[in-house]
């Protein structure tokens, strides 16, 4: 057995960010990382993925972006060796191959058991991130056995798809990606979309995250919002990070031959596929909010002295809905080979033995602290800020939360 301070489960760039400030700090502190540093960038991401931030707004604390393409998108070997670098250059006290298999909370703390054995510290970090497991609906078990199925964290390119029509569930950043990609590989891609965030590349002639960043709403505090519950569950920009830097949204999708129909509702027990009616309502929805977001950006510009080096504004077509997207889709027709879930991820703590689980697995917490003295969480959605998935991020949770932790620390030798 071993103790240390601070238990830190998870060595992406949330936990090393926390160690970082927990080095400044001279807490005694590990990271236990499953498989190596950056583990998911690594091994649940397809290959021509890039980031969907420019590379000038990455950083980590006291470590950025230092190449000769700030306006540029990392890709995910980049990214990879991004974090890497950086928890080399502090000596990050990492445990790699080493999984967590169960968290508790003794009398003087916490015992932390592993495969490479056991820990006791004051405090833990959950830090292990929100995307552990793909969110499928029941009626997934309902999908005919002819029709191959994949989780987006298992899809890598289109040559591993068998020929055929794909069907690709869910239009947040993943699915429209993966959807503009299929249909470049020349199968026929149908895209089930919900509700999206439409999001241009560009604006203005600046990359749509300087604005969201410079106007303010990247830092927009987590007690700040009306309903952050709410909040934490809005999907993701429909935004890709490419040289060109196109926009890829419902309308370009359409122009290539993507075919988009409503939610995917349910799978009927013939192998039918069932879409909702709600895709011009879901369209309208997010046309309506992209013009409510430029509207304040631009507001943000004029008031700020921005309009003289911006270009002009603009406003984007709306989106072009068919007039009459099909309800049913015949999966046992054989048109349709394979379907890729991009419906998002479900949190996973089967090895966390201590009742701070909501109905739907996640941590309860308030700004990622949790109800239990000394246990936080890390790398949630909106944990502290709306840049909280964001490696950008990173760097402000962190600092905010070691703060807490060491000043609970504090408190302890007192009382002692």
């Amino acid at each position: 057995m071993q103790r240390v301070a601070t238990v830190v489960v998870g060595a992406g760039q949330t936990g090393l960010a926390m160690s970082r400030f927990l080095t400044e700090r001279s807490i005694d502190h590990v990271l236990l990382e499953r498989g190596d540093v950056a583990n998911s960038w690594r091994t649940e991401r397809w290959d021509s993925l890039r980031l969907l931030t420019p590379n000038w707004l990455n950083r980590l604390p006291g470590y950025r972006y230092s190449g000769d393409d700030p306006d540029g998108y990392m890709t995910m070997p980049e990214i990879v060796d991004f974090i890497s670098k950086f928890a080399h250059e502090f000596r990050a006290p990492v445990e790699t191959r080493t999984e967590v298999t169960s968290v508790e909370a003794t009398d003087d703390g916490f015992r932390v058991l592993t495969t490479n054995g056991e820990w006791r510290a004051k405090t833990v970090v959950l830090a292990s991130g929100p995307y552990n497991r793909p969110d499928l609906p029941a009626f997934a078990e309902a999908i005919p056995p002819s029709v191959d199925r994949l989780a987006a964290a298992d899809y890598r390119n289109p040559e591993q798809l068998d020929d055929g029509g794909v069907l690709v569930v869910g239009a947040a950043s993943t699915g429209v990606q993966l959807a503009d990609e299929i249909q470049r590989s020349g199968r026929e891609v149908t895209l089930a979309v919900g509700g999206h965030v439409r999001m241009p590349r560009v604006y203005r002639g600046m990359d749509i995250m300087w604005w969201l960043d410079a106007a303010g709403i990247l830092d927009e505090r987590h007690d700040e919002v009306d309903d952050i519950v709410r909040a934490r569950h809005v999907s993701s920009f429909q935004l890709v990070g490419s040289p060109s830097r196109l926009t890829v949204d419902l309308n370009s999708l359409q122009r290539i031959g993507v075919r988009i129909v409503g939610r995917l509702a349910g799978i009927t027990s013939d192998g039918t596929a069932q879409f909702s009616g709600s895709l011009p309502n879901q369209c309208s929805l997010a046309d309506l909010k992209l013009g409510r977001l430029l509207d304040t950006l631009d507001q943000w510009a004029t008031e700020n002295g921005a309009d003289k080096e911006a270009d002009q504004a603009e406003r984007f077509p709306p989106t072009d809905v068919p007039p009459a997207p099909p309800l049913m889709l015949p999966l046992r027709s054989g048109k349709i080979k394979t379907i890729i879930w991009a419906t998002g991820y479900r949190p996973e703590y089967r090895w966390l033995d201590i009742p701070v689980l909501d109905a739907k697995g996640g941590v309860r917490h308030v700004g990622g602290v949790t109800s239990v003295p000394g246990l936080y969480v890390m790398g949630t959605t909106f944990l502290r800020k709306r840049k909280s998935t964001l490696i950008v991020g990173a760097g402000d949770d962190a600092r905010d939360l070691s703060s807490h932790l060491c000043g609970y620390l504090d408190e302890l030798a007192n009382v002692t």
